[in-house]
Formats: C-alpha cells, sequence, structure tokens
C-alpha cells in the first residue's frame, strides 16, 4: 500500500472530524485506530509479543518494588504471608499457651524475609520472561485480564522457586525468621501427647512468596489493560488497545 503523507492523514483527521460532529461515540483512540489502518501499518506478531513483555517486566518492576518496603507483605492483605497451613495447629496450641506473642513475632519475620528477598526478585523475573513464545502472544492479548501473568506462572514458576529459594532462605536467616520459627516449633513439640511438626520453612516460604508476587503483577497487568495512562510505552498504547477490557 501506497504511504499517505502526515498532511493527508490531518486532512482525513479533520474530515472525519467534521463528519462526526465532535460526537463523543468517536474516541481519539478510534481515530487513531483508523488513521493506522490507512497508513497500512497493521501490529505484527512481533511487536504483539513485546508489548505483552514490556508489559510483564512493568507488572514485575511495579510488583517487585512495592513488596519490597518496609512492610510489603506484612501490611498488605493479597499478599501477607500467615503463619505455615501445615503448621497452625502450632500457632493455635501456643496461642493458648500464652505465647501468642512470639508467633506475631515469627510471623512479622517470616514477612520481612519475603519483603527482603523481593529486592532481588525483579531480574529473575525478567529473565523468565524472555521466554514468552510470539505464538502466544494473540491468546494472551484476547485473554482475561491477568492471561499474561497466568501465562507466567505456568511457565516459570519451576524455574523461578528453583532461583528464588536460596535468596528467600538467606534472607529468612537475616532477619532471625528461621530461628524464631526452630524455636516455636521446638516449643510445640515438646508438649506431652502432640505429633511432632516440622514444614519446611523455606519451600512454604518461597511458594508464598512467589504468589505473592504473581498477584501484584497480575494487579498491574489488569491495570495496563483497562488504564490507557497506565501503558507506558507507544506500542503498549497499539497494542493493547485491542485488549476485550481495554478503556475507550
Amino acid at each position: 500500500m501506497k504511504k499517505i503523507s502526515r498532511t493527508t492523514r490531518i486532512l482525513f483527521l479533520f474530515l472525519l472530524i467534521g463528519m462526526v460532529g465532535f460526537s463523543t461515540s468517536c474516541t481519539t483512540q478510534q481515530i487513531a485506530g483508523v488513521l493506522g489502518s490507512i497508513g497500512g501499518v497493521p501490529l505484527t506478531k512481533e511487536e504483539i509479543s513485546k508489548a505483552l513483555k514490556d508489559a510483564l517486566v512493568q507488572g514485575v518492576v511495579k510488583g517487585t518494588g512495592l513488596a519490597s518496603k518496609d512492610g510489603g507483605y506484612f501490611n498488605n492483605s493479597l499478599i501477607k504471608i500467615p503463619f505455615p497451613e501445615d503448621a497452625e495447629k502450632v500457632a493455635n496450641k501456643l496461642r493458648d499457651l500464652g505465647l501468642g506473642s512470639e508467633v506475631d513475632r515469627f510471623v512479622k519475620t517470616l514477612n520481612r524475609g519475603a519483603e527482603e528477598a523481593a529486592k532481588e526478585a525483579a531480574p529473575i523475573f525478567k529473565s523468565a520472561i524472555t521466554s514468552m513464545s510470539i505464538q502466544d502472544a494473540y491468546g494472551i492479548l484476547k485473554g482475561d485480564r491477568d492471561a499474561a501473568t497466568q501465562y507466567l506462572m505456568k511457565t516459570t514458576t519451576d524455574q523461578l522457586k528453583a532461583k528464588f529459594k536460596p535468596i528467600v532462605a538467606r534472607n529468612l536467616e537475616k532477619v532471625n525468621a528461621t530461628r524464631y520459627y526452630s524455636d516455636l516449633v521446638s516449643k510445640y513439640n515438646q508438649i506431652p501427647f502432640v505429633k511432632n511438626v516440622n514444614p519446611d520453612l523455606d519451600d512454604y516460604a518461597t511458594d508464598k512468596a512467589i504468589e505473592g508476587l504473581f498477584k501484584l503483577v497480575a494487579q498491574e497487568e489488569d491495570n495496563i489493560r483497562t488504564n490507557i495512562s497506565a501503558r507506558s510505552t507507544e506500542l503498549m498504547k497499539r497494542v493493547f488497545a485491542q485488549a476485550p477490557q481495554a478503556q475507550q
């Protein structure tokens, strides 16, 4: 198709606006879409893939930034890490024995460890995002509000866990969460007639930390899909304008 000059585009824009009488049903985004199609610049698979990856990176950077703040996990009910479910009876029994403050201290340090680990998460997530194939791009773009995040979870969780677990373990040690947990479990196991427990704290904290980060990434993906101002690049604006949830 012959490339249309900038002057012709401008003239067409004024003609289009005149035809609709400045109708609110014809948005700037729709006009831009018409001009783009006339100019012969449809989106390529590569552009769609890049925009989706850019959106995920943006979500990861924002999500890890929020999570790594002081209280990023502990003060956010969406991602706060509770006492391990497999050892919930430990927490309940110790609270009955008047040791609730020690349980609360452990939960706070557990979340603090995740917050420290989140500071190192962004590069790991960014590396994993490169695994997204071009073939998956169209389905993700037209999918649910968290389709890209769900894809990332499905394809990279095992890889992320393997890389992230040592970081979480190191930071749990750093804030004494591991020691507090061992002390609590030891006290519980000394109670007569109870069945000893000792769930793997590193595995638990790693799974919960990653789960929380994915939730924050999904929030940002939803924001990008539904809020024009959240799209940080022109390519993202063009691509996500075609998403079913796109703000018009």
